[in-house]
């Protein structure tokens, strides 16, 4: 393959380590990995040129959490949380029933059909989780039908315990039969804590027993109030914690310190452990949305993610939780897009390869209809996508 120039960049984002916005720029492109960023003044021959009209170009935002393995929807639960009935993760249920009942090929379109969606929005790398399958069978069909449509999957047979079974018996399942199925096609192992779903013990049993087969681990935790999923995320050095509305200075402290030998400024070291917001979630549940100020200023690392999901967060529109988070949560914008980003990148365990325009990194380019970055807060909602670069092809 040859080279590809895209240049008349008004603003390129490049979520460097320094932060770098580069004004009428342009980025040279060769097979699937970005070899030059620069003026466009000074940008190299190319075999094919791309003149992006003075638009703004970000990296692909990376979504470190979803859920796109199901069947049917839960419309009327939104509506019923909407008129004031309170969240609980007994709606996991309903949605568990409607997907055993699709057949692979149905439920694998379903699938890819979420995916092209996000990536129409620019979301070049997905991750997404089982957890609506509760048992043997149905996780590992979920597991070999998901994991070639997405870029990272993660096994959550501990979404929730099934209707009659005991929560004990269930959780050995789990940590048991269930992931040795499993272990040889997933990249994350992910266990909701919560109450009305698994407990402090039965947590650290699953685990454990992901860590005892050298398997990556995510928590869901401390959605619907606090409780010990971030301390036992800290505990078995989790690549994230995911929702974090309700946190206590001890939560806090427990994810600043897991970054104690992390330096920012030269993005070398060891990562801690990545405090994943869901703002779209948080509106949807009606939860208080997640402290992502309050955890960027004691150190701690975030990423933004959709949440996409039947229940509690049905979109996989990363811009609209970047809007989300530069209005409602307090971050800058630049503060946000890195979250979005570079940040999901390191929740995923793959800073190395994407998450900021960078040479040497893969190209994944999300470009907007848009001068200057700031119109994703500054016009909300609007659909400021203009094309979407993944590994250095147009796709979108």
């Amino acid at each position: 393959m040859g080279t590809t120039l895209l240049t008349n960049i008004a603003q390129l984002v490049t979520v460097d380590a320094a932060g770098s916005v580069l004004e009428h720029a342009a980025v040279l492109i060769r097979e699937d990995r970005i070899e030059w960023i620069g003026a466009a003044t000074d940008a190299p021959a190319a075999d094919t040129v791309h003149d992006l009209s003075g638009r703004t170009v970000l990296p692909g935002w990376v979504d470190s959490h979803s859920h796109l393995i199901f069947g049917g929807d839960r419309a009327e639960e939104f509506v019923a949380r909407m008129a004031g009935q309170s969240y609980a993760a007994g709606g996991i249920a309903v949605t568990t029933s409607a997907t055993r009942s699709l057949s692979d090929e149905e439920l694998a379109g379903l699938v890819a059909a979420r995916r092209a969606e996000a990536l129409s929005m620019g979301t070049t790398w997905m991750e997404t989780k089982t957890g609506y399958g509760l048992e043997l069978s149905e996780e590992s069909r979920h597991t070999r039908l998901g994991g070639p449509i997405v870029d990272t999957l993660t096994f959550l047979g501990a979404h929730l315990v099934p209707a009659g079974a005991d929560a004990d018996e269930y959780t050995d399942l789990v940590a048991g039969p269930m992931l040795e199925a499993v272990a040889q096609d997933i990249d994350f192992v992910d266990i909701f804590c919560e109450r009305g779903a698994f407990n402090e013990d039965q947590t650290r049993r699953v685990l454990q027993a992901a860590q005892d087969r050298n398997l990556a681990t995510k928590v869901h935790g401390n959605q619907l109030g606090p409780g010990p999923g971030v301390k036992l995320a800290v505990e078995f050095g989790s690549h994230s914690v995911d929702h974090v509305n309700y946190l206590e200075d001890s939560d806090i402290q427990a994810l600043a310190g897991s970054w104690a030998n992390w330096d920012r400024t030269t993005r070398s070291g060891k990562p801690g452990t990545v405090a994943t917001c869901l703002p779209a979630c948080d509106l949807s549940t009606r939860q208080p949305l997640a402290p992502g100020r309050e955890l960027l200023d004691a150190g701690v690392g975030i990423a933004l993610a959709s949440n996409c999901n039947p229940g509690t967060s049905y979109t996989s529109n990363m811009n609209f939780c970047v809007a989300t988070a530069v209005l409602q949560m307090n971050l800058s914008l630049a503060e946000a897009i890195e979250a979005a980003t570079y940040g999901g990148a390191l929740a995923l365990g793959i800073a190395d390869q994407v998450g900021s325009i960078e040479v040497g990194k893969r190209a994944d380019l999300h470009v907007l209809d848009a001068p200057a970055a700031a119109h994703l807060a500054y016009r909300p909602g609007m659909n400021l996508t203009h094309s979407v670069y993944r590994a250095g092809q147009l796709v979108s």
